[in-house]
């Protein structure tokens, strides 16, 4: 994402690129309340498969947003949170969570 053909692309091409697909604003919002291990992050996010979760975590993690903590207990802990750039990222995509809410009864009605 740093070589030299970058500059020209626009900010909101590098943003979609970070949270383009169907889970990843979900997992921000999921992570913006505190690190969560891999299996509560399933559970909040039902529909989402496990080979899925796994390759957008590792998305986030290789964009910076995301960092991941391995526990050296047995078993292994493994826990995901956000990182300083991916907690400012979170509060960019927050107007985006007031207005769905505020016009939820409108885009539900239209669907």
């Amino acid at each position: 994402m740093n070589s030299d053909a970058d500059h020209g692309t626009c900010g909101m091409s590098l943003a979609i690129e970070v949270i383009g697909g169907k889970w990843k604003m979900h997992l921000m919002w999921v992570l913006g309340d505190g690190p969560r291990r891999f299996g509560e992050i399933r559970r909040l996010l039902a529909g989402v498969s496990e080979k899925v979760l796994t390759e957008n975590l590792r998305q986030l993690e290789a964009a910076g947003v995301v960092h991941r903590e391995i526990y050296a207990e047995i078993p292994p802990r493994v826990e995901y949170s956000l990182t300083a750039l991916g907690e400012t990222l979170r509060v960019a995509l927050s107007p985006l969570e007031v207005w769905g809410e505020a016009n939820r009864a409108e885009l539900t009605a239209a669907s």
